[in-house]
Formats: C-alpha cells, structure tokens, sequence
C-alpha cells in the first residue's frame, strides 16, 4: 500500500489499488458515471506555505511532505502530458499549498508547458514572492494566474493569514499585471469576519483593473470550525455590496465555469465592472464539474470532498507506461461521486483540509 506522508486517517480504500470500472464505456476522456468528463487539471505541487489562513490551514502549518514523496518536475510535465494527449485535458493549474515554494517551480511550468500542447498553463498563488519570479515564469510558458486575497485592510490580513505581508501581495498583484498576465482574477473567501470588508475589497478590484471572485466557504479548513449555520452565503453578499453598488443579474457565459458573473455599474470613484461569486455550498455546480485533481504526493482525487485517491506515483516509479497510467486514471475518475452532499444530514468532511488537497 502506499504510503500518505501527511498522517490522515479516513482514505477509504488502498490508493494503490485499481478503482472499479464496472459499466465504464471504452472512450479516452475522463468521464464520470454521472456524464461528466473532467478537462480541467489541477496539480498540488507542495504542502507548504507562506501564510497561515485560518479557513486553510492550522496555525503550525501542515506536516511536511518527504522531499522524496513529492512529485518531481520530470514526473509532473508526464502527468501533464498524459492528461492533455490521452485524456483530453486542456486546462492545467498549478496549486499548493503556495505553489512559489517550489523552488523548481519555472522547471515545473517549462516541462509542463513543452507538452502542454494548446492547453493553458496557470497558477493560484497567495502572490508573496512573485514580483521577484514573475519573468522566469512568464518565460517558462505561465498564461494566466489567479492571487488569493481575502482583504486590502493590513491589520485584519495580518490576523486573517497570521502574517502580516500584505504589501507583498500587492506587489506581487503589480508584477503580474505588469508582466501581462491578464486578465488577472482575485480570489476571495467569503467568510463572516470579512464580510464587513468586502464592498472595499471590490472597490479596490475595481479601481485596479484586476477581477474580484467571491467564494463561499466550504468544510475544508484545517481548524474545523467550519458551520453552516454561520457561513456566509452569496444572497448575503449581494445585499452587502448593494449598499455600495448597483449589481445586474448574474450569467455564467460557461456552463462548466464555477463562477456567476454579476455586471457592476460604475459609481463616482470606481468603473465599471462584474464581480463573480462561486457559491458551491448554496448553488452547488456539482453536475457540471470538469475537473480532476492530483495531490503533491500523486495520487488522483476525483472531488474535493470525496476521500478515495488513487496512486499514480507508485506507478510512475515502478515503470509503467503512458497507456497503464492512463487507464488508472480513467478508472480513477469513474467512479467520482456526483456531489460535495453538504446538504445532507449524514454529511461527512473531508480528512484531508485544503491546503492539503490543493485548490
């Protein structure tokens, strides 16, 4: 059996294992026993961070992955390769943990990229440290990015992420507007302690030329103080920003998009804009999820809430070829479980938070 380097109980099956495919047609995507077939890519590369959110991970950091259990650039770009050539995959995103903590993270994007293909190579990143890698990542084949960042007071960023680096995330939001990487798209987590703070979180967006994403928090973080009955939900945000704002009525120009896009009308200090709010506790998209995640230690996890994972790592390094990896990633992927079922009463969280899956 494999072994898990970050000491979670609960997989709920031997990750080294083949899934059932029972009742699986013979086509190359990823399909799913729902009609899903998952495109997009989402590749955890390390388990470390340079903050310490309190809806992602606990105050002390999440243990440390073995430097031998990680994937390495050589393993990952294969993985790529596999999944945009055989498995119709064409959107790769590289997560974390804080992906800038890869210390061979251009080589990561330069091998991954040289096989990519057309698919497009991306990155979620808190954006410490950027402004001093944005061009080596640019030149190694990044197309776009995503920054996490839940607020633009310094004091409440500091008690929020448990550091007080602020100004180091707008620096790095500078570099990768400079460096063209647009449009470029923020990721905020809706939670009650910000929702004071969100109608000048999306002035600020505004203002800056960069696109504001609301997300609504779900049961993922690593303190578990996650409750329903005191998240915040999208209806609620709306109502904040209407106090500021003239918002329109939302769309959703991709149906497989998380993401509905409400038009923002211009005031007397902002222009005009959209503001987007990925509810997937209250208006889950589960039926249309596209997407298939590898963790840092390779192994497939089919849904962010669904514990099973399946061992591509052992797999990797024991010899086998292009067509057996393939196939047990495909068989990984039928059997996905056709929703997060938060709105369950026997709804169970996930073992693993999510800075230990990766976003």
């Amino acid at each position: 059996m494999t072994s898990l380097a970050l000491g979670i109980p609960g997989i709920r099956r031997d990750p080294a294992a083949r899934p059932a495919t029972l009742g699986r047609p013979d086509v190359p995507g990823l399909i799913d026993r729902f009609g899903r077939t998952a495109r997009d890519l989402r590749i955890s590369i390390t388990e470390k961070c340079s903050l310490r959110c309190t809806y992602c991970m606990p105050e002390q950091g999440l243990p440390a992955i073995a430097r031998d259990d990680l994937l390495t650039a050589t393993e990952i770009a294969r993985l790529v390769e596999i999944g945009v050539r055989d498995l119709g995959v064409h959107d790769v995103r590289f997560t974390g943990g804080e992906p800038l903590m890869r210390a061979d993270l251009a080589e990561i994007i330069r091998r991954s990229s040289a096989v990519a293909g057309g698919a497009s190579i991306s990155m979620t990143t808190n954006g410490i440290g950027l402004d001093h890698r944005i061009h080596e990542l640019v030149d190694a084949g990044l197309t776009r990015i995503n920054i996490s960042l839940d607020t633009v007071d310094r004091d409440h960023f500091a008690r929020l992420t448990r550091r007080d680096r602020l100004p180091a995330v707008f620096a790095g939001i500078q570099a990768a507007k400079d460096a063209g990487l647009t449009p470029l798209k923020i990721n905020a987590v809706l939670m009650r302690d910000t929702l004071a703070g969100a109608a000048d979180l999306l002035e600020w967006s505004l203002q800056n030329g960069v696109r504001l994403r609301f997300i609504e928090q779900m049961p993922l973080d690593a303190d578990e103080q996650w409750a329903r009955d005191n998240m915040v939900d999208a209806a609620e945000l709306l109502s904040v920003l209407g106090t500021r704002f003239t918002v329109g009525r939302p769309h959703r120009d991709d149906p497989s998009d998380p993401a509905e896009e409400w038009n923002v009308e211009p005031t007397a200090s902002t222009p005009g804009g959209t503001v987007g709010i990925i509810a997937s506790v209250t208006r889950s998209f589960c039926a249309a999820c596209d997407r298939t995640r590898v963790t840092a230690e390779g192994t497939v996890r089919s849904c962010l809430f669904g514990d099973d994972e399946t061992d591509l790592r052992g797999l990797l390094r024991s010899g086998a070829d292009d067509a057996t990896l393939a196939d047990r990633w495909r068989a990984a992927m039928w059997g996905k479980q056709s929703g997060h079922g938060m709105e369950r009463a026997d709804f169970v969280r996930p073992a693993r938070s999510m800075g230990a899956i990766g976003g």
